[in-house]
């Protein structure tokens, strides 16, 4: 197989896998889990907003982390650089329009 053969498949093989119907899919799939997990994402979303300010810290407890700052180690742990090189990647190709995108995806 000669390169422009292999260029011309992987053109192919990419126009099938992005188009409208992926957004379609990927949005539709994001309401429907949404819908059918009761919408668990927001329900505890004001008690996590409490806990990362900080309503419930004791000065008197032991251990000397916040949650803030429990909660920012274990993020940088679960979401790794794989996730921000993505980022960075997905941005530097598909332009600014790609954050409006992630956000979007990310609500739903």
């Amino acid at each position: 197989m000669t390169l422009q053969k292999l260029q011309d498949l992987a053109t192919k093989l990419s126009a099938l896998a992005w188009g409208p119907w992926l957004l379609v899919l990927l949005l539709g799939g994001g309401l429907y889990f949404l819908i059918y997990s009761k919408f668990a994402p927001f329900m505890f979303l004001s008690h996590a907003w409490k806990l990362v300010r900080g309503k419930f810290d004791d000065p008197d407890a032991p251990g000397h982390i916040s949650h803030f700052k429990a909660l920012s180690a274990a993020l940088a742990g679960t979401i790794g650089m794989g996730n921000i090189a993505g980022v960075a990647l997905a941005i530097v190709v598909g332009g600014p329009g790609t954050i409006f995108w992630m956000w979007v995806t990310a609500i739903i």
